[in-house]
């Protein structure tokens, strides 16, 4: 595992529940400012691995970025942490950290 990508799951696992966080912010704390896309590549290759809490990564707008059945349960898990989810999938930035 590279340095990066050890640093990216790190800034992941440190989202304390009833939080959410950008790809791009977590990226930019990993120290790979422009590296949104590599945080996506992380969460998908090792969420299980590292019991990733996936669900409290979402766009810098606020918005949901999964569709379907994932979208569906990303917003239910993050309103059982209570962070506010409008019915559109978006989160107030009172949620960030």
């Amino acid at each position: 595992m590279t340095q990066i990508t050890q640093s990216i799951i790190e800034q992941i696992l440190s989202i304390p529940q009833g939080k959410v966080s950008s790809y791009g912010d977590i990226a930019k704390r990993a120290g790979l400012p422009n590296g949104a896309r590599q945080v996506v590549r992380v969460l998908h290759s090792m969420t299980e691995k590292y019991n990733l809490p996936w669900h409290r990564v979402i766009r810098s707008d606020g918005r949901i970025a999964l569709e379907g059945d994932g979208r569906d349960l990303q917003i239910a898990t993050l309103r059982a942490e209570g962070v506010k989810v409008s019915s559109s999938g978006k989160v107030n930035k009172e949620f960030f950290v």
